[in-house]
């Protein structure tokens, strides 16, 4: 599903945000990306759905090869991908039905699917009875299971998570990885980016350590699992 060789990526010609990183993410794999804050764990994340592109290095995602693709090639790709971020970005003006189905309008999708789909990912994160409910009107626990249906609603083959609890109180957050985990176990790919290391030692999935750009630990290869790192 995911794929990095050998990739660099410099944001200035004096620093490197990431040195020589090279792993492979499995079809309905759930993975960590862990590291201090600055590590690279969010420029993964963006290379990832072509936010930015490699310095140098090959970043292959659901079959596209990100640096050699057409521009018009990057919304059919992101298409493929659910994306997740710690601080929410929902329309406030808009619904909780509202803001996810947003999701599916801004890719011309029939409006006589829209409302099926909507109240089916609202469901599945526990929210159908508050699809009228503002933001200002949810608790964060709850805007970040809207935007995770946000996320969910075009049936993704991977979902992003960068930092997803990073705003949530301890029993929110509970909530919302537990979310993840269900959704991993449909089958979708996940690739969360944490520093909460007690999430990451409460469960036995992949982790993949960065610091300062390199990835320093792979438990794929370190500990022997499966999905080795591609070198």
């Amino acid at each position: 599903m995911i794929r990095f060789r050998k990739v660099f990526k410099s944001f200035r010609a004096d620093s490197l945000a990431l040195k020589d990183a090279s792993f492979h993410i499995a079809k309905g794999e759930f993975a960590f990306l862990t590291g201090h804050s600055g590590a690279g764990k969010s420029t993964v994340l963006r290379l990832v759905y072509v936010d930015q592109l490699p310095t140098s290095g090959e970043v292959r995602v659901s079959g596209f090869n990100t640096t050699r693709m057409r521009h018009r090639d990057v919304p059919k790709l992101r298409r493929r991908l659910g994306i997740v971020f710690q601080d929410f970005r929902l329309l406030e003006d808009r619904t909780a039905e509202e803001n996810v189905a947003f999701a599916l309008e801004v890719t011309g999708v029939r409006r006589s699917i829209i409302a099926p789909k909507v109240m089916r990912v609202l469901t599945q994160v526990g929210l159908a009875a508050k699809a009228g409910a503002y933001p200002r009107e949810l608790s964060g626990g709850e805007q970040q299971r809207v935007a995770i249906a946000r996320a969910l609603v075009n049936d993704p083959l991977v979902l992003l998570a960068d930092e997803p609890t990073g705003n949530l109180d301890e029993r929110a957050t509970r909530g919302v990885f537990q979310l993840l985990r269900d959704i991993n176990a449909n089958g979708t790919a996940v690739l969360m980016a944490t520093h909460d290391l007690s999430l990451v030692r409460s469960v036995s999935h992949r982790t993949i350590e960065l610091q300062d750009g390199a990835i320093v630990y792979d438990s794929a290869i370190d500990d022997g699992e499966a999905g080795a790192v591609v070198r």
